[in-house]
């Protein structure tokens, strides 16, 4: 994937880089969030556990760890290059690194796939954007093919039949009390229940999916019915909703799904030991289906 759009030789892309900003078409993250008012969370969903109240939890804001993260990049970035680094962070489809040098100062706008980057990685965006070396485009090339399921897509016209409204669950009200109540709005994606699958014997079953490319949930049908507590499919929408935050990474030649940082949030949900003593105990009801 080129770091420009289509149609410039690498000398006029370095040029139109340096010589004017990209117009933007395409959702900013921005680099200042301003601090949200604290909102009264809304009454707990039927079947809650009363032993396992929620617990007042002194966890970032996923904002707060967006502008931090940010933060940190752009003293990086400045301390590389010994002058300050204005910093914003994109969501763009297309491009994924543009620059412009003024004065003293460089004006640098990085997808946020940039903001856990390793330390080579940001040496290169300072030796490409900072320095002019070319070369380290080609590095940074790499690591955005390796990052592409973080880069948002176009929905498939194939997918439009997404549906949240189930016999006993209706997914959109739950993604939105989750939305706001754990992650302050900012996760963006599309939820619906998955197709029911053939009936067969089988061993293991997922009850959850998140399609990076799509930024959309689905749900295994499995979970509508009147007998499982609505707690619990609310902690599966919380854990297909941290996915948008903590994609999976790679380490030792393997992908790995879940994180350190994506089970520690996730063990902050006020119900987790509560969900997973329910789906240990009602596993054999959900293989059935």
């Amino acid at each position: 994937m080129s770091l420009f759009p289509r149609g410039l030789s690498a000398a006029s892309r370095a040029t139109a880089a340096v010589a004017e900003p990209r117009a933007l078409e395409e959702e900013v993250v921005p680099q200042l969030v301003p601090v949200p008012v604290p909102q009264h969370r809304p009454p707990p969903p039927r079947h809650r556990v009363p032993e396992e109240a929620p617990r007042m939890l002194n966890v970032p804001s996923p904002r707060e760890e967006m502008w931090t993260r940010a933060e940190s990049l752009a003293w990086r970035l400045s301390a590389e290059l010994g002058m300050p680094v204005k910093l914003a962070v994109t969501d763009n489809r297309s491009t994924m690194v543009s620059f412009r040098r003024g004065g003293n100062a460089l004006q640098l706008r990085l997808h946020h796939m940039f903001l856990d980057a390793p330390e080579t990685i940001v040496r290169a965006v300072a030796d490409y954007a900072g320095r002019g070396h070319r070369t380290a485009g080609v590095m940074l090339d790499e690591y955005i093919r390796g990052q592409q399921p973080r880069i948002r897509q176009v929905r498939r016209e194939s997918d439009a039949d997404l549906n949240p409204l189930g016999r006993c669950f209706d997914l959109t009200a739950l993604y939105n009390s989750v939305n706001a109540t754990f992650f302050e709005n900012v996760i963006q994606a599309r939820i619906g229940w998955g197709r029911m699958p053939p009936r067969r014997r089988r061993k293991s079953i997922r009850l959850g999916v998140y399609d990076h490319q799509t930024r959309e949930i689905r749900i295994h049908p499995a979970l509508d019915r009147p007998e499982v507590p609505a707690f619990f499919v609310e902690f599966i929408v919380y854990h297909e909703m941290l996915h948008q935050l903590f994609p999976s990474t790679g380490r030792g030649g393997r992908r790995v799904h879940h994180p350190r940082a994506f089970r520690e949030r996730e063990r902050t949900y006020p119900h987790y030991a509560a969900a997973l003593r329910w789906e240990r105990e009602n596993l054999g009801v959900l293989l059935r289906g």
